[in-house]
């Protein structure tokens, strides 16, 4: 069939792109130069993903767990209005295209002409199309299964956007380590969205135990730093979307005198935890909050600073919130990314791939990064504004002290997972018999959903983890 053009006085290659004074000069593979950044520390990124999909809960083309075709809300009109929304704000700014397998495929007219139009976006301004390999298919596929249709489907992309296109990242949710060692050993992709940080009992499993920021992951579990050339995947695992960490305590299957529902435990910068819950107004006050957190401080402890989003394009016409409208996700577009270039003039908007790639380009290993952030919540919801929490994160161990602020009460810790001991994931799922917690849950886990995740001093630690801590971060023990 032949393809539609839908850009007016679209110039293709780089005369198109350098009408754009951010992006520079793209070859036709893609590859950006000129002004692109091209260091990680010093920087701060947003990394934003649109999700073409035909069901709500797709694992693969024929594992569907909630049967609604959404045909009717993927319209080439909804995912134009969302690109030049951003655009309008971002006017060099870039993103990903993420398709699943059916999305690649389907016949019909508007999933054709919708990726006519990613494949010419991605052209006209180097966004990203990539494949998202379905809802947590490590939860239901077995490892060969999950492996074969990836390389199905970057097929199925490259055919798409043409000239040898190949995406630099793969938006994957969650995909165990021998996937991702598949990525990087047989399809030369280096950076993967591999693990949904923090989450538990939250769109029935679990992952709960890697780090919030980028890590190379070890083959024992794709939530586990590797330790070292023994264990190394090259394949920098990354993170979908930013969440509050203090909401991020609760477990997705607890209720209480707020909605600590799922969407509660991943508040933060995700529209459906977000606006979706609390509207335009307060749903914007966790966003930028949650944004905060990496961009002041987290920017002073780090060097760098990073937000992963992703919006699922279904969303314009589809959700199921009180304070959803069909204008709702382009309103919420326009204010988060206005807000967003406002407050940080600095922000670089680029696809997962590029940014991955930049982290790479900084860390060849995991024995170098040390992530930090501090965080005093917001007061809304889960977020209690008289709670500080302060993260340490390592090749070695993710440490979380919290503490009531305002009384001033001693640090307690909530979270100590160490990375020196033996992971393993579990078996092969299959539809029929899936496995729902891939969790890396040892020493005490945030949740707080076994006896021994009782939150404890420091000093009570054993005598080589205070050993172990201390050789990273000595004042904690003045």
């Amino acid at each position: 069939m032949e393809r539609r053009t839908f850009f007016k006085n679209t110039l293709l290659g780089g005369a198109a792109v350098l009408a754009n004074p951010l992006l520079g000069k793209a070859d036709p593979l893609g590859f950006l130069t000129g002004n692109s950044p091209t260091s990680l520390m010093g920087n701060r990124f947003v990394t934003f993903c649109i999700m073409i999909r035909t069901s709500p809960w797709e694992v693969s083309r024929d594992v569907k767990l909630i049967k609604r075709d959404e045909g009717f809300a993927h319209t080439l009109e909804v995912v134009q209005r969302l690109r030049e929304t951003f655009a309008k704000n971002v006017p060099g700014g870039r993103l990903t295209w993420g398709f699943t397998l059916n999305a690649l495929e389907d016949k019909r007219q508007n999933y054709v002409d919708i990726r006519n139009y990613a494949a010419e976006c991605q052209l006209k301004f180097g966004d990203e199309v990539s494949y998202f390999p379905g809802y947590f298919p490590a939860m239901y596929l077995p490892r060969h299964r999950v492996n074969q249709e990836m390389t199905e489907a970057l097929q199925r992309i490259t055919a798409m956007v043409g000239k040898g296109y190949r995406p630099k990242s793969v938006m994957g949710g969650f995909l165990s380590a021998d996937n991702l060692a598949y990525l990087a050993e047989k399809e030369n992709i280096h950076v993967a969205h591999a693990v949904i940080w923090s989450q538990h009992e939250t769109d029935g499993g679990g992952a709960d135990g890697s780090p919030s920021y980028p890590f190379y992951p070890s083959k024992e579990h794709f939530c586990k730093p590797a330790q070292g050339k023994s264990d190394f995947i090259d394949c920098v695992n990354l993170d979908g979307w930013s969440v509050d960490f203090l909401c991020a305590l609760q477990s997705g299957n607890v209720w209480g005198t707020t909605p600590f529902n799922g969407a509660a435990s991943r508040r933060g910068v995700g529209p459906i935890e977000t606006y979706g819950d609390w509207g335009l107004e307060i749903g914007h006050l966790s966003v930028m909050h949650t944004q905060s957190i990496h961009f002041d401080r987290g920017f002073e402890l780090n060097g760098f600073g990073w937000i992963p989003n992703i919006w699922e394009a279904a969303l314009v016409k589809i959700a199921e919130r009180k304070n959803w409208d069909d204008t709702l996700a382009y309103r919420a577009l326009e204010k988060w990314t206005s807000a967003t270039v406002q407050r940080w003039p600095d922000v670089k908007f680029v696809t997962f791939g590029e940014y991955g790639e930049l982290w790479r380009n900084q860390y060849r290993d995991n024995s170098r990064w040390n992530y930090r952030f501090e965080e005093r919540g917001l007061g809304i919801g889960n977020s209690w504004g008289n709670q500080e929490i302060k993260w340490y994160m390592n090749r070695e161990f993710r440490l979380a002290t919290l503490k009531n602020w305002h009384k001033n009460t001693p640090e307690m810790v909530v979270d100590f997972t160490r990375y020196d001991l033996p992971a393993k994931e579990p078996a092969d799922p299959s539809p029929e018999k899936p496995v729902k917690d891939w969790s890396l849950m040892n020493r005490i886990n945030q949740k707080g959903v076994r006896p021994q995740d009782t939150p404890v001093l420091l000093s009570d630690l054993k005598n080589d983890e205070k050993d172990m801590i201390a050789r990273y971060y000595p004042g904690l023990f003045k």
